[in-house]
């Protein structure tokens, strides 16, 4: 197995660090481009002299493929090798970017989008089972502290990067830049990642109906949370959408409970510490995007800052994020996760609380606070509970459970949008000048509320120190 040779050494770094790096490189690729384009539709829009419905697609579509698309890729991982999964998902999505660089119309960059996200959710999927193998337990936690920090650099930093990008180098740079970048990670994970095996007699079949199941009804789920704000709650078409979600998701849970080799081994929920380390996850990664989805109207709206302006600003959460998740996850090692979990969401509410005092003309001081704030918290948090997660799965079952951790954070992003896209909406259609302050106010006082909620799902879990599967 990977663990027992991850001590070799290998071209002057012993061969797992090769592996964080390859895994480092393609987390903060896909990430960032999961966020990415959206800051460049109003571009696209000049650009393909499209509505905003057309372009919005080829952010929805990414959205939809990818997260309907984890569980399976995470299960077919644990039976055919992870491996094989994620170097395939960079040569797809590799391709996709360069094709997206390309399209010469707006349909076919939402084809494109399509694809990528097909390769985005293999490389999501198998991230955390081929570092969860590859590194020791003792050592588990700072390897997701760091993968995690890629991943929430690469979903904050993505507006401003692309921002920028697109201004000096046109909008085509946002997907060519995947290229080189792609290629040297996949060339690192040809290399160092460790071949899997697995035992041909004792192999499980691949649900297909579950996956047939899950990946529908979820794709139904997230489009009526996504678009409920646009299209009107009430209107048919997402009352359709969330009907046919509870349908068909309904249905996947009864026959996940009754299948031998189910896509979803609803077992491990049965385990305390995975049930509240996935709650939690689900609930931070909903705080999380209140603030990246409200911030930006308070300081370019709000206080009239430009674009760049405003990005810097937002640069302060992940700079923090980045500088703690890695030091928290070495210490969850050694203490365990539960603690640290805790802490972490405590002080993520502390800075919403924060964040819900601005105002029209609150000092900068005051909104940097805040958000660094709410970055350390979540650094805090993050690897600590990412560890205890993978940590508390079987070794057969890596895969799921690095399907069920990416869905959590796909998930909770699409509520942390739709609640605060709810909130923002209602607030600025009874119009006048202070709706936007009310609505930020309230919308991050309802997201400390969820904080709050990820406190106490952190802090029930059993035993948190790390196991060797």
């Amino acid at each position: 197995m990977a663990e027992n040779n991850a001590s070799a050494p290998n071209s002057g770094l012993q061969q797992k660090w090769w592996v964080l790096i390859a895994i480092g490189i393609g987390t903060f690729m896909s990430a960032l481009d999961g966020s990415v384009v959206n800051t460049i539709l109003p571009v696209l829009r000049a650009y393909f002299k499209s509505d905003v419905a057309g372009v919005e697609w080829a952010v929805v579509v990414y959205l939809l493929v990818v997260s309907s698309l984890l569980l399976t890729f995470g299960r077919l991982g644990d039976l055919r090798g992870h491996k094989g999964l994620y170097v395939l998902g960079f040569v797809i999505f590799i391709g996709a970017s360069a094709a997206c660089g390309l399209s010469p119309t707006v349909q076919f960059l939402v084809v494109a989008r399509g694809v990528q996200a097909l390769g985005a959710a293999m490389l999501f999927a198998n991230a955390p089972a081929i570092l969860t193998k590859s590194f020791p337990p003792s050592q588990r936690g700072q390897a997701l502290g760091m993968q995690g920090t890629m991943t929430y650099l690469g979903l904050t930093v993505g507006p401003s990067l692309g921002g920028w990008l697109t201004q000096i180098l046109g909008w085509r740079s946002v997907f060519y830049i995947n290229v080189p970048v792609g290629l040297l990670a996949l060339v690192l994970s040809v290399v160092f990642i460790e071949a899997e095996h697995p035992q041909r007699g004792t192999a499980e079949r691949f649900d297909v109906a579950g996956a047939l199941l899950f990946g529908v009804g979820l794709s139904a789920l997230l489009l009526g949370l996504n678009e409920g704000h646009d299209w009107g709650w009430t209107s048919p078409a997402i009352l359709g959408c969330l009907a046919l979600a509870v349908v068909l998701l309904g249905a996947f849970f009864w026959l996940e409970a009754r299948q031998p080799a189910p896509m979803l081994d609803l077992s491990l929920f049965k385990v305390q510490i995975f049930s509240a380390a996935t709650a939690s996850a689900l609930l931070n990664y909903i705080c999380l995007y209140f603030i990246v989805f409200l911030m930006p109207f308070y300081l370019i709206q709000g206080r009239n800052l430009g674009p760049a302006q405003a990005g810097l600003f937002l640069t302060a959460q992940p700079i923090v994020m980045a500088v703690v998740a890695p030091i928290s996850g070495s210490l969850s090692d050694r203490i365990g996760s539960r603690l640290l979990s805790t802490l972490g969401m405590a002080i993520l509410a502390a800075g919403l609380f924060l964040l819900s005092r601005l105002g029209p003309s609150s000092p900068n001081s005051l909104i940097v606070a805040g958000l660094a704030v709410a970055g350390l918290g979540t650094g805090i948090f993050v690897s600590p509970n990412n560890s205890a997660l993978l940590g508390s799965a079987p070794r057969q079952r890596q895969g799921i459970a690095s399907g069920i951790l990416a869905t959590a954070r796909n998930v909770g992003m699409v509520l942390g949008v739709g609640f605060a896209g709810a909130i923002l909406t209602s607030f600025t259609a009874l119009g006048g000048d202070s709706a936007l302050f009310s609505a930020i106010t309230t919308g991050m006082v309802v997201a400390g509320i969820i904080a709050l909620a990820g406190l106490v799902t952190s802090s029930v879990r059993g035993n948190t120190r790390p196991a060797n599967h």
